[in-house]
């Protein structure tokens, strides 16, 4: 009887750790990829509010003017 039990112990240990490898790693690389795509969203705006601004002033020169 205890060389059963410690047959079914062994063969659930064996079950959980190859499911336990076979586990999908964390997806960092996506996580990355997310992350660059703000910072380049973020870069794009600011690029817009610099035009914006350049925009207006010569707006305000022109009429000066």
């Amino acid at each position: 009887m205890s060389k059963l039990l410690s047959i079914l112990v062994a063969a659930l240990f064996a079950t959980v750790s190859a499911a336990s490898f076979a586990a999908d790693a964390p997806k960092k690389e996506e996580k990355k990829a997310e992350k660059v795509e703000k910072k380049e969203e973020k870069k794009a705006e600011k690029a817009e509010k610099v035009e914006k601004k350049e925009e207006k002033k010569a707006e305000k020169k022109d009429a000066k003017k």
